[in-house]
């Protein structure tokens, strides 16, 4: 139930696992005359080298080569020769291929980060849940042993109390008589009984404490496990992170170089006769116009933010993250497989009946620790409370997500839009409390601090 979504473009839209680059288009010259067409074949040689060597791991992102992109010089000088004029287009359209294809692989590669993330989670659940159960056979184990260890030394004592008293003595002060010697027989008999019952619980208490033991090594080990798997999960979540802000990186750097490939693209492809000037100016005033509305919208939006406010915080400094009745609890469930993702045999979560497009609210103030995809939780957010204490947000709509890595966001603040992401089957809150990193229930957590769920 995994990439973080800094701008809409990348939350909009991700390629699927596995997803590999296009075929390139091999490049041409760079736009220009003639006389520059020998350096131009080595400009555009360097960019192909260039977005080879971004693709691969630890090496610096795509903003290394932003200079050997065409200028709007090379356009305009290009356009008034046909020839090269079409060169130029190829060359453009190249490079924009490439910038795409620069995009999907960070993406892919982000995309496999946050599924070995979340696998590394659902190895750290198992051996929790596992150690929990060893040690609970240990902690049983040990207590029939310490109630063996007690009743043998009950049969212990009943065993000396009774043999006390030398035998022979017996024999004088019962006397020859057939009824005394009977009676002394017949104590004889019992005494063997008890010292073969007594045989028997020692055996029994020996063996409740070998198992207690052997339970207990086993809990420990258990344990070390448990350790192990959860540095594996700390360090697949610093990886899923980098290879996130490498692909934000990566659409960043392409968002705005495509911008200005795009526009000389069409300055080339358009049949009027226009200077660059001029075909600057009414992009000037087309992209003004943009502006404006986007600006409309967002305060649109922000008004409708406003309108319905911030959830409210409990005294507590805790808030309820979204409003809707339980439709899942925390515990066992049912494996659900949607949209190409299974979710675990156990419900780390609850899940609150919301309905598509409602807010979700920071259940108190922290850092964002993670914001974008995360295979079946679909687009989740997770923010780090401090003390130990995180709570994620899951399944949230493409184009939700309202935080960004590294952000303070407050308690009661809107941080996404629900969504049907991931593997579910509807719209609604998938909401997580993490202490360290066991997932724990969030309905207790919650009214423990005086927020009721649902």
């Amino acid at each position: 139930m995994h990439r973080i979504a800094a701008t809409e473009t990348d939350r909009r839209a991700r390629p699927p696992a596995g997803a590999s680059p296009r075929h390139r288009r091999p490049g041409t010259r760079r736009p220009g005359t003639k006389p520059r067409a020998t350096r131009s074949r080595r400009g555009i040689a360097a960019i192909l080298a260039a977005v080879l060597i971004a693709t691969l791991p630890n090496v610096a992102g795509p903003a290394a080569w932003a200079a050997d992109y065409p200028s709007w010089d090379d356009v305009e000088q290009a356009k008034s020769d046909t020839k090269a004029g079409k060169e130029a287009v190829s060359e453009i359209k190249s490079l924009i291929g490439q910038l795409e294809d620069n995009v999907a692989v960070t993406r892919a590669e982000a995309e496999r980060r946050t599924d070995e993330l979340f696998e590394a989670q659902q190895a750290y659940d198992e051996a929790t849940r596992r150690a929990a159960e060893i040690q609970a056979q240990a902690d049983e184990s040990a207590a029939e042993a310490a109630e063996a260890e007690q009743n043998a030394g009950q049969v212990a004592a009943q065993l000396y109390r009774s043999g006390g008293t030398d035998l022979s003595v017996n024999l004088l002060l019962e006397g020859a008589s057939e009824t005394g010697a009977q009676a002394l027989l017949s104590k004889l008999g019992n005494m063997e009984k008890m010292v073969e019952r007594t045989s028997g619980i020692y055996e029994e208490a020996t063996q409740a404490q070998n198992n207690a033991a052997s339970l207990a090594d086993q809990a420990e080990v258990a344990r070390g496990e448990q350790e192990k798997l959860r540095k594996a999960a700390e360090e697949a979540l610093q990886r899923a992170i980098a290879a996130q802000q490498k692909a934000e990186a990566a659409l960043a750097e392409s968002e705005k170089q495509k911008i200005r490939l795009e526009e000389q693209l069409k300055f080339l492809q358009s049949a009027e006769k226009k200077t660059v000037a001029q075909y600057e100016e009414g992009e000037r005033k087309r992209k003004e116009e943009e502006e404006r509305r986007r600006k409309e919208e967002e305060r649109r939006r922000q008004e409708a933010l406003e309108n319905g406010g911030p959830a409210a915080v409990a005294t507590s400094g805790w808030a309820l993250p979204a409003s809707g009745g339980i439709t899942g609890d925390y515990g066992p469930r049912e494996v659900i497989c949607e949209n190409g993702y299974c979710s675990a045999p156990f419900h780390y979560a609850t899940d609150i009946g919301t309905g598509c497009w409602a807010p979700i609210f920071a259940a108190n103030s922290g850092t964002v620790e993670f914001a974008g995809w995360s295979g079946s939780y679909g687009n989740f957010v997770k923010v780090n409370h401090g003390g130990g204490i995180s709570t994620g947000y899951a399944h949230i709509v493409d184009g939700g997500i309202l935080v960004g890595p590294g952000q303070w966001v407050g308690a009661g603040q809107q941080i996404a839009w629900t969504g049907t992401t991931g593997a579910s089957t509807g719209c609604h809150l998938h909401f997580e409390v993490y202490e360290g990193w066991d997932r724990i229930d969030p309905v207790s957590f919650m009214a423990a601090r005086g927020v009721f769920i649902g």
